[in-house]
């Protein structure tokens, strides 16, 4: 069983949202990555289990930001009126009596390799809420809450960090891709208790422009690859000095050479490396940032990563306050993230890659089975969908039914619990026998009352 003593934790507070390193900053006083691998492998040794392997199972987590309809995704209503039915009607699937929305598709020609939960429920509008429980599993802060910000439970790709670390040694084990900025109240991607050591790995570039690279990886100017090597040659050489007499010196040492190895690894630079694909690889995936980003996460996940999360544009589409009508918005966002899930599917199972590989598209919640006033709909959190591909996972299910209107579950209610359990479950974890310690040394389980989805499986 995982444990993470309140020690380590604190220390590795300090290090929240960093990512890898400024490479201008490596010297004779220590460098940020050497405190990041320091600091995890205190976690290793205060925790026999850290690094016990499971199979080379991964996560790519479609993050959709703001709530997409469900009614125009993966359960429409197209016997409803149309106040509840909205703007889009109903197209059938290669999943016998499967349909999805017209706007998807893409997706309905793969559908016997998708499962869908329609049933999801928490019962929240709220987006703060609502984010913090499908990122953890747990009920999170009010909108309107003086903690708001504050992040009670570690995220799930956080938790596959600290538990499983990366499939490929060298490689970061969760990684954050276009971004994880913006879009109603998205806060909570990140590790909280477990400590910022286990937070992700944010590339904050757009992989869709034109010579993209990942700035985090990249050295400052004037500072080459051959002055790091001089840089680490001399780090040696003060090594030799000191090695008979500090033995602080020579531990950090240690961790300088294996900071200065993955700066300059050749695999790590590689992975994130878009340009390597073919123009038809990319053109499937569609040449825009959400495309790329999904592009990127299957190098990423291919070559060792255990956890990306890929950020989509915001889904708020309640036609007030600024916001897009629904019928406008889904026109805006979902063909280009159609395509990319599709394309992203298609390239896993051709690759060898899907079975290994859990693919889960969600938002914080689904919205309202009425039309407002607007053209759009508001937030909503009593019945709503989430799809699932690959990992083992049976194709072609679909998990529960929701009323007449889309508005609560007529049949199997799923929790976000339930939803958290399965991703743990794919990853090797039993989120109802694993506990990791919080602030206060209280053992915590990562999943209290949840179940992992059995009708995914058999």
């Amino acid at each position: 069983m995982f444990k993470v003593t309140g020690s380590a934790s604190r220390d590795c507070e300090g290090l929240v949202r960093r990512s890898f390193v400024q490479a201008g900053i490596l010297g004779l006083g220590g460098l940020t990555l050497a405190d990041f691998l320091k600091l995890k492998a205190v976690a290793a040794d205060e925790s026999p289990e850290f690094h016990k392997r499971q199979a080379d199972t991964c996560v790519i987590l479609i993050w959709m930001s703001g709530g997409p309809g469900h009614h125009e995704t993966w359960d429409p209503k197209p016997q409803a009126v149309s106040e509840y039915r909205g703007p889009f009607g109903a197209i059938s699937t290669t999943a016998p009596g499967v349909q999805f929305s017209e706007t998807l598709p893409e997706q309905a020609t793969i559908a016997e390799h998708l499962s869908v939960i329609r049933t999801v429920s928490h019962g929240t509008g709220d987006h703060t809420k609502g984010n913090h429980w499908m990122l953890t599993g747990f009920e999170g802060p009010d909108f309107n809450a003086s903690d708001n910000k504050i992040q009670r439970r570690p995220s799930l790709g956080s938790v596959a960090a600290a538990l499983r670390g990366s499939n490929v040694t060298g490689m970061p084990p969760y990684v954050g891709a276009p971004h994880l900025r913006g879009g109603t109240d998205n806060l909570f991607h990140y590790a909280t208790y477990l400590g910022g050591v286990h937070n992700p790995f944010v590339v904050n570039s757009d992989p869709n422009e034109k010579g993209f690279r990942v700035n985090n990886l990249m050295l400052q100017n004037g500072l080459t690859f051959d002055r790091l090597n001089d840089r680490q040659l001399l780090l040696n050489a003060v090594d030799d000095v000191r090695r008979s007499t500090d033995r602080q010196m020579i531990d950090m040492s240690d961790h300088q050479r294996s900071a200065f190895g993955l700066l300059t690894s050749k695999s790590v630079r590689d992975a994130f490396d878009i340009s390597a694909e073919s123009d038809r690889t990319r053109d499937s995936y569609g040449r825009h940032t959400f495309g790329q980003s999904a592009l990127l996460a299957r190098r990423l996940v291919e070559r060792g990563v255990t956890f990306v999360t890929v950020n989509t544009q915001p889904w708020d589409h309640h036609g007030t306050a600024n916001r897009l009508p629904t019928e406008k918005g889904a026109k805006q966002l979902i063909p280009p993230t159609d395509r990319a899930i599709a394309g992203l599917i298609r390239d896993l199972i051709d690759r060898g890659l899907h079975e290994k590989t859990l693919v889960v598209a969600m938002g914080e919640f689904g919205r309202t089975p009425k039309m407002n006033s607007a053209g759009g709909r508001d937030h909503w959190g009593h019945s709503f969908s989430v799809m699932m591909s690959g990992g083992g996972l049976l194709g072609g299910v679909v998990v529960g039914e929701s009323d007449k209107h889309g508005a609560y579950v007529k049949d199997r209610p799923v929790h976000p619990e339930d939803v958290a359990a399965t991703v743990y479950h794919h990853l090797g974890i039993d989120g109802r026998k694993t506990t990791v310690k919080d602030r206060t040394g209280r053992p915590m389980h990562l999943v209290e009352r949840g179940e992992v989805i059995r009708e995914l499986y058999t």
